[in-house]
């Protein structure tokens, strides 16, 4: 016994046994609500249910478990006694019954047999090296766990940062008449995500950038803006302050202070090309999701997420757009609101469907809270105010305006390798002192994991952003329907760097293929990821 071991060496020589009984805690706190409790101590053999009184190591494990309570199973309550052992798994395994009979002799020498205290002191001296190296080991991680604690950021914060670079240009054929250079633009994120329960999450994000509204300023419309565009002059802003946390098992709770959108807390059905608005996703807003989920986007609300069974889920959620000003025609229920519900149904891992209602108002869209479908769409699928005007409506008699919008969703993994995602959303939009809007978007996305290396994303999105189809009260026919083609392939450098090269085609620009011909959108887009 002369050769012990600190109670900390023990503890991380344990930590195989003990990483066993206790699971990891969950990457994303949001994403698991249902961690296994900790196994207790073996304190039977005939706990150990892949071990019978015939087999060989019954007696030794009997031993060892009833008089000593020194050796664990698994956490299925087995031994796996048949699985190969390394000479250091047993060093572990020895120091942990060496551990424990100290603590016996420590009282008294009460109930240690000296045939045992005799093995056990050769098996100290057969695995002397193992158990010297195995201390060193230990050394090692409490130096970098002192300088860890030492020169951590926080011990409740991680830090995600992401910079991305893009080179892009928009052209087109003469009778668009718009003048477009090559630019070169850059947007930075930095995101505390911080946990006070290990449960929860609030985020608190940095954005700074100088993309704008990506091309719309020449191209005369919302359809084929970037997905992370937004952030002007660089100017560095809190976009971000959202609040996640478990109301039960299976409810969670998102409150949402700046930067609300219903995406952030509804299934959107397009893993890897939904960034948030982040760089490293689809190119477009477009191709990030359907654009009903952007109906609200910017406010202050609440959104709530229930699973039910294995195979359906609820969303629920409101957002007030202004919800921050205490004026008049503002505030959380007298301005724009944006309330949702959503059905999903998942049958399988590779399919589910899903099925959302919309309800809308906003009180005036000549003010800052007008109607619109967060940076996508036609300006007539916008409902823009000029776009209106133009049509011979009169500018005083436009008012507010009133929404029902129905969304359907879907997603089937044929593959790992292999992802079809579609959608489709109708609004029906009453304008005061006008009539009545039908406006439609649908999609279809190709997504290919793993194209070429590991870590890769290939896209192909073809579809038709939000355009309006009819008006009544005013003079307008049908359109041309404004399709959406967006192709790209995100190619890893590193763990950390990617490149996206893309070109997204609009071919008929705001719904009218008479006044412009198609435009084409090209871009290489890096992003840095830390």
């Amino acid at each position: 016994m002369s050769k012990k071991i600190s109670s900390l060496s023990c503890a991380v020589l344990s930590l195989g046994a003990i990483a066993l009984h206790f699971p990891a805690q969950a990457e994303n706190p949001l994403q698991d609500f249902n961690s296994a409790d900790a196994m207790a101590q073996v304190t039977s053999v005939s706990q150990l249910t892949d071990v019978s009184p015939t087999d060989w190591a019954y007696e030794a494990l009997r031993s060892l478990v009833e008089r000593y309570g020194c050796i664990a199973g698994y956490p299925d309550r087995t031994f796996r006694g048949n699985r190969a052992l390394s000479r250091y798994e047993f060093a572990a395994g020895l120091n942990a019954c060496m551990q424990q009979i100290e603590r016996l002799v420590a009282g008294g020498n009460g109930g240690v047999d000296e045939g045992d205290l005799a093995t056990l002191r050769r098996l100290v001296g057969e695995f002397e090296t193992e158990l010297a190296t195995l201390g060193a080991r230990v050394d090692n991680i409490e130096g970098k766990v002192a300088f860890l604690e030492e020169n951590q950021f926080s011990t409740t914060t991680k830090l995600a940062g992401e910079v991305s670079f893009t080179l892009a240009q928009a052209f087109g054929g003469s009778t668009q008449n718009f003048n477009s250079e090559a630019v070169l633009t850059s947007r930075v994120r930095l995101q505390l995500a911080t946990s006070f329960t290990g449960k929860d999450v609030l985020f608190t994000r940095l954005t700074g950038g100088n993309l704008g509204t990506s091309f719309a300023g020449q191209t005369s419309t919302n359809e084929g803006r970037f997905a992370h565009d937004g952030q002007r002059d660089n100017d560095l802003t809190l976009d971000r302050l959202h609040y996640y946390f478990p109301v039960t098992e299976n409810l969670r709770a998102f409150a949402m202070a700046s930067l609300g959108g219903h995406h952030f807390y509804a299934d959107t059905f397009n893993p890897g090309l939904e960034a948030g608005g982040g760089a490293n996703g689809a190119l477009s807003r477009f191709g990030e999701r359907n654009p009903l989920y952007r109906l609200g986007l910017g406010g202050q609300g609440l959104g709530l997420r229930q699973q039910l069974g294995q195979n359906f889920e609820i969303s629920a959620g409101y957002l007030a757009r202004r919800g921050n000003v205490p004026g008049e025609g503002s505030g959380l229920f007298d301005g724009n609101y944006s309330a949702m519900g959503q059905l999903v149904f998942k049958p399988s891992n590779t399919f589910k469907l899903g099925f959302s209602y919309f309800k809308g108002h906003d009180p005036n869209i000549n003010a800052g809270s007008a109607f619109n479908f967060g940076g996508t769409g036609t300006q007539l699928g916008n409902l823009n105010r000029q776009s209106l005007v133009n049509l011979g409506i009169n500018d005083n008699s436009i008012g507010a305006v009133s929404t029902n919008s129905y969304g359907v969703q879907g997603q089937f993994d044929l593959s790992p390798k292999f992802s079809v995602r579609a959608w489709g959303g109708y609004t029906d939009a009453t304008i005061e002192g006008v009539g009545s809007a039908d406006i439609w978007n649908y999609a279809v996305a190709f997504a290919f994991p793993d194209l070429g290396k590991e870590g890769s994303l290939g896209a192909i999105i073809v579809g038709a952003e939000p355009h309006l189809t009819g008006l009544t009260g005013a003079p307008f026919t049908k359109a041309d329907t404004p399709l959406h083609v967006e192709v790209s392939y995100k190619y890893p450098i590193t763990d950390k760097i990617s490149l996206t090269p893309g070109l997204i085609v609009l071919t008929a620009p705001n719904q009218d293929k008479s006044a412009n011909d198609p435009i084409y959108i090209g871009t290489l887009r890096t992003t840095f990821s830390f």
